[in-house]
This record gives C-alpha cells, sequence and structure tokens, in this order.
C-alpha cells in the first residue's frame, strides 16, 4: 500500500545558500537540503548511508556531488546513490518551485 505524499514549503530559494547544506524538518522527517552552483535545489534524508550514520547536511558539495565530512563517502545528488568503492544509498525527494518558493514532496 503506497502512502499518500504530503508536500511541505521549506522556504525560498534565498534561503538556500549556493553549496551550503542546511537542515530542513518537514513533517516528521529532517532533511539536508542544498543548491549548486547551478541553482539547482535537491533534498535528501539527513543521514548518511555509512553503516556508522551521521548527519549528511554538513557535507561538502561540489558539481551534483556530496561528499560525505566524516566518511568521505560520494553521493550522487540527483540519485542519492553512493559512489563507488564504497556502496549504499541515501533517500532523495523531490523538490519544486513555485516563484521563489520551494516546496518537498515525500
Amino acid at each position: 500500500m503506497k502512502m499518500a505524499t504530503q508536500t511541505y514549503t521549506i522556504g525560498t530559494v534565498q534561503d538556500f545558500l549556493l553549496q551550503i547544506g542546511r537542515v530542513v524538518v518537514a513533517g516528521n522527517m529532517e532533511l539536508a537540503v542544498f543548491r549548486t552552483s547551478d541553482g539547482v535545489i535537491y533534498a535528501l534524508e539527513n543521514r548518511s548511508p555509512h553503516p556508522k550514520g551521521g548527519p549528511l547536511a554538513e557535507g561538502i558539495v561540489s558539481g551534483h556531488f556530496l561528499y560525505d565530512p566524516l566518511y568521505d563517502w560520494k553521493i550522487d545528488l540527483r540519485t542519492g546513490e553512493v559512489q563507488a568503492p564504497d556502496q549504499g544509498s541515501v533517500v532523495t525527494y523531490p523538490v519544486s518551485l513555485s516563484g521563489d518558493i520551494v516546496t518537498v514532496s515525500l
């Protein structure tokens, strides 16, 4: 059974600095939100896929990749996939823009 999608307003484009992660709570989910240098906004669950876990919002963004600061894992912001030689994935959520308003669907 598929759960209904819920949409949350998480701020305006200006709230998300280029290449700087920000923690946002939407419903009962803690998200790490990033705006890449080309202006695209991505939302991921703020939890490292590494077995020891940890936050992702403090990661370093380069292009469309996030570098996990604790374990130096490279994660594709578009898909949530951890890049080889490491393995794993992060849950990603669709982000929409309506003018300057940023929403995420969970």
